[in-house]
């Protein structure tokens, strides 16, 4: 758990960190996996350290947020996968919402590893939806705890790293829903545009080498 003197600039490296995934995810996967992995590596080990004093966790929170940036860069062909994988535990989630109740471990193993496997047949597509819906609730986290949300400013320093999971604690008004969803779907289509500029730009100039 992070000291509370810290969530502030958490809550900047939350919403920046998200706005570039959303908008951006796709083009700069590479960073976008760094940073994730660093704030999933700070949150991961400062949970493990329990109270202790600042500079301690403040040392843990750096070391793994290190760590944790090495592994997702160096993961970087499994990141599709991975992307795929919590797309389709995300999906699970939202069905049993709706039932009740949890997902049975051996339902959400399976979804998980035919998720991965599909995402590999449509990379472009998953990195894009994938980005979009992890870097929009990061920024509105982020954004919230700036604002003083008492939840989110909770997440910005909680021991718990699953409160920034999107189905969490902070999910407890209509609107989150609604600007999550938004957000998410203003940040595909500025990816899906991006990339396909991006694509023609190397379509014309590979005919103007060849011409």
């Amino acid at each position: 758990m992070l000291p509370a003197s810290y969530a502030t600039p958490t809550a900047v490296v939350l919403a920046l960190g998200g706005l570039l995934a959303c908008f951006a995810g796709y083009r700069l996967f590479r960073l976008v996996l760094g940073v994730y992995g660093f704030i999933l590596g700070a949150f991961i080990t400062t949970s493990m350290m329990g109270s202790a004093n600042m500079w301690t966790l403040v040392l843990a929170a750096v070391v793994g947020g290190i760590l944790g940036a090495i592994l997702m860069i160096a993961a970087y062909f499994m990141g599709v996968g991975l992307v795929g994988a919590g797309l389709a535990a995300l999906a699970v989630h939202v069905v049993w919402r709706v039932i009740g109740g949890e997902p049975p471990t051996a339902v959400l193993v399976i979804v998980c590893v035919v998720g991965a496997l599909g995402a590999l047949s449509a990379a472009r597509y998953v990195v894009v939806f994938g980005t979009a819906l992890a870097g929009a609730w990061t920024l509105i986290l982020g954004a919230l705890a700036l604002m003083g949300n008492h939840d989110a400013l909770r997440a910005a320093s909680s021991h718990d790293v699953w409160i920034l999971y999107p189905f969490g604690p902070l999910v407890g008004r209509w609107w989150h829903t609604a600007l999550w969803v938004g957000l998410s779907l203003a940040g595909v289509v500025v990816q899906l545009n991006m990339t396909s500029r991006g694509g023609g730009a190397r379509t014309s100039r590979k005919k103007r080498e060849s011409a």
